[in-house]
């Protein structure tokens, strides 16, 4: 029989970081794990998991993308302020697999693949533990910043439904959410836990006029040329009256979180097969498709090479739609076996990303012939994986009070496929417009061409060894190693060892060191595509090459390795007063031969143009180990829990990250260090900012939950640290620029109206707070005689970056809450 979770005795206990028989208070780890419950995830607004983790783990940054093709449909999600693909997730202790998606353009987690956790009901979710610390010598690769486990509900308290509903304080993002979970026994023997989530999410636009001054006549939105001011103002005077008389709206694209629709179901399920035995089955599933909708960015009648006036005459915004399809079976048997509990299981998870085109054509095609709609091509990833694992505690070992010994190991393979567009969203035509060759494939994202198809696997073993020992009452030591072989670039042994020593009762000190490593995805190792990327003010057609293209191969590059890292971290828990619990801790995480996305080697350079030979692009990008970094930081977490009265409770919490990554090397090849003018290219300034100070580099939470017999508030207080971008060109350094840290301030009201009725009402964003505005040219408007396309906002049209907390602004909702 399974008991009901008592959130309050129960919500401390951890299990993520150690193998122990037993988990632990999570100030009585030797790794720093926080903890966020069932009820802690429901009581704001936040209807997805990385937005969830985002404003109540510090440590934890996440935050939604615009015009960046599929990233605005799969949010990057970092921890530490390291990468997406350096945090392992498990459900329920098994790996996740990880999404299908590469990240190409520039955002934060840029030329890396994270894992969708957004494909997961937050009604399913029993707590999320966030495990801060290396861990890739208990869990295997991925692991470097640290593991986030989530566990599902395993309840069977009956049936709990939610529907929420919402929007701006502008009036969009609306957003219609439902979700239920229900919970039942199986005769004493088992359980079943179902959930399922409806969620659809309008999208939410803060673009401004598009300031060229020409709209039809010019090139590309701004003056030919030559031109004296007379005969500017003249040509300004013609294209002002085609605006005004073809009524041209000059808010022409979507900046902001796109339109998108979600259905999930997810099943937790466990029985007792032979209870003499203590043999029990269990499995774990899940299925998500999420639908999603997002601009790109408008063509102008007058962008010649890129339009089609006798389909599009006033110019066209293309839209991006993608279906998010997530499937997850996990199977296995656990019972005991020669006095060592056993656990046998086989996870697979697979993730595909479609991506379909609508209102726009492909320009190289003759004049009036261009479909307006194409299938773009699919992405897929899958992944399996088998586990045996054996874990027994020992109370008799000499001169040792306790010993856990854990031992096990692994077999997974991993699947990467790309299927081509169908031919006109990718086909170089033969059109040409005054002389210039037009851009080909659909315009907003050409598809992935019958080259770019593949189909790999890999396969990989590991066999790990985890010891854990109380050797004395003050003395807890756990010694963990892990040894693996990948099918494509070999071996790996990783190595962890940590401590807690209690100096008092109720202080301890706590730490650790160790190496780890991550593989490089097959996503990393074999994509490539033709895309359209904005770039240094300029729209440009970029080809991404994986490491076995001869194109690669010709800048010296070669086959991607391991990432490998060196972990320490000291850190002081302790509990005061009984009520309160404090945990510090510092660390450092060295990263070598870090896998980044190259800069892009433009045709400028003669010796790429070279290269590039008569290949219809611009530039060219691809993967190498080219970055050796550094990441320090602070985490500090306190907790205070008072019951003031019978009928009155207060919660108290104060969290805060602060971390800083540097870059302490590159590694080039020589080939570029031959050609001077290529070594700022494999990694240029725009990279380095955005790794080192792409994401707040601090980050507070503050929060107070308080109840009164029926009623109850929640009010929390996030401050995002400042961040900083700059230029990829040092010329235009006069647009770098830095975001000041902000405060962003949720407040929900609930009240508990009847025993099986609750409502709550609330603002996510309080006080409508918004980022700085990026950097425009005061010069760029749309009757200036002297305009520059060159500023950070593309023709004023972002006015914001969305890498701190977003720009959405006041979220006000409703919720109600029913359970029987």
């Amino acid at each position: 029989m399974r008991l009901t979770d008592n959130e309050t005795a129960l919500n401390e206990v951890v299990v993520t970081g150690s193998r122990a028989t037993e988990g632990r208070s999570n100030i009585l780890t030797t790794s720093p794990v926080d903890v966020i419950s069932a009820r802690e995830i429901k009581a704001y607004a936040q209807t997805d998991v990385t937005q969830i983790l985002t404003y109540i783990a510090p440590s934890f940054q996440s935050s939604r993308q615009t015009v960046t093709d599929g990233t605005d449909f799969v949010d990057p999600a970092t921890l530490r302020g390291l990468g997406p693909d350096q945090v392992l997730v498990l459900v329920n202790g098994k790996r996740r697999h990880t999404s299908a998606l590469v990240n190409i353009n520039g955002t934060p987690g840029r030329g890396s693949v994270g894992t969708d956790m957004n494909v997961i009901p937050p009604a399913a979710i029993k707590r999320i533990e966030v495990l801060r610390e290396g861990a890739a010598a208990q869990y295997g690769s991925d692991a470097i910043a640290g593991v986030i486990n989530i566990q599902l509900k395993d309840d069977t308290t009956g049936v709990f439904a939610s529907s929420t509903v919402g929007q701006t304080v502008e009036g969009d993002g609306e957003l219609v959410q439902a979700d239920a979970n229900a919970g039942f026994g199986l005769g004493r023997r088992g359980f079943v836990n179902v959930s399922g989530q409806f969620s659809n999410r309008s999208f939410v636009d803060r673009s401004r006029p598009d300031t060229a001054p020409l709209i039809y006549l010019g090139s590309g939105g701004n003056y030919p040329s030559g031109l004296t001011d007379q005969q500017k103002r003249e040509l300004k005077a013609q294209d002002d009256a085609l605006v005004a008389e073809r009524g041209f709206n000059r808010r022409n694209i979507r900046v902001g979180s796109s339109d998108v629709r979600t259905y999930g179901g997810f099943l937790n399920a466990a029985y007792t097969l032979a209870p003499s035995l203590g043999l029990e089955a269990y499995v774990t599933g899940g299925l998500t498709r999420r639908t999603g909708r997002a601009g790109a960015l408008y063509r102008l009648p007058n962008q010649a090479t890129q339009s089609d006036l006798t389909i599009y005459p006033n110019g066209y915004l293309p839209f991006i739609n993608s279906t998010v399809d997530d499937a997850s079976l996990i199977t296995g048997v656990r019972g005991t076996v020669l006095g060592f509990a056993a656990d046998l299981s086989n996870t697979y998870g697979r993730n595909s990303l479609r991506y379909d085109v609508t209102n726009t054509l492909n320009a190289s095609l003759p004049q009036g012939t261009s479909p307006t709609a194409f299938y773009a091509g699919t992405l897929t990833f899958q992944q399996n994986t088998v586990n045996l694992g054996f874990s027994r505690k020992f109370t008799s070992v000499p001169a040792l009070s306790t010993l856990n010994v854990a031992f096990g190991g692994e077999f997974r393979t991993d699947i990467f496929e790309i299927e081509a567009g169908e031919e006109g969203s990718y086909l170089a035509g033969t059109r040409t417009v005054n002389g210039a060759r037009a851009a080909f494939g659909a315009q907003g994202f050409p598809g992935y061409k019958p080259q770019d198809a593949t189909n790999r696997t890999r396969t990989n073993v590991a066999g790990y060894l985890d010891l854990e020992s109380d050797i004395t009452e003050k003395l807890l030591v756990s010694v963990a190693g892990r040894a693996e072989r990948y099918s494509d670039f070999g071996n790996n042994v990783s190595g962890k060892l940590a401590a807690r020593y209690s100096l008092l009762p109720d202080l301890a000190v706590r730490g650790n060191l160790g190496n780890g490593f991550r593989a490089p995805s097959l996503q990393q190792r074999y994509f490539t595509n033709s895309s359209t990327q904005f770039t240094s003010g300029e729209l440009r057609e970029v080809l991404t090459t994986n490491n076995d293209d001869p194109l690669t191969r010709a800048f010296g590059i070669g086959s991607l390795k391991q990432e490998k890292s060196k972990n320490y971290s000291l850190g002081l828990t302790a509990r005061v007063l009984r009520t309160i619990t404090l945990t510090v801790d510092a660390y450092q995480i060295d990263i070598d031969d870090r896998i980044v996305l190259s800069s892009q080697f433009n045709r400028g350079n003669a010796a790429v143009n070279t290269i590039l030979g008569t290949l219809p692009v611009q530039g060219i990008q691809f993967f190498a180990n080219a970055v050796n970094t550094r990441t320090r930081g602070l985490d500090v977490v306190a907790n205070e829990r008072l019951q003031l009265g019978v009928d009155s409770r207060l919660t108290l919490t104060a969290a805060a990250n602060f971390n800083e990554t540097t870059v302490r090397s590159f590694n080039s090849s020589p080939f570029i260090d031959a050609n001077p003018s290529l070594q700022n290219t494999l990694f240029d300034r725009a990279q380095r900012a955005r790794l080192e100070n792409g994401q707040p580099r601090s980050k507070i939470n503050l929060s107070a939950d308080y109840g009164y017999r029926i009623f109850s508030v929640n009010l929390r207080t996030v401050r995002f640290g400042e961040i900083q971008t700059k230029d990829a060109n040092p010329d235009r350094s006069y647009i770098d620029q830095t975001f000041a840290a902000k405060w962003v301030t949720d407040l929900v009201l609930s009240a508990q109206v009847h025993k099986n009725v609750g409502v709550s009402i609330g603002a996510n964003n309080l006080f409508n707070v918004y980022p700085d505005r990026l950097y425009q040219d005061p010069n760029n408007n749309e009757q200036s005689l002297t305009y520059s396309t060159l500023d950070a906002t593309n023709r004023g049209r972002f006015p914001y970056s969305s890498n701190q907390f977003g720009y959405s602004g006041a979220f006000y909702f409703g919720r109600l809450n029913v359970s029987f």
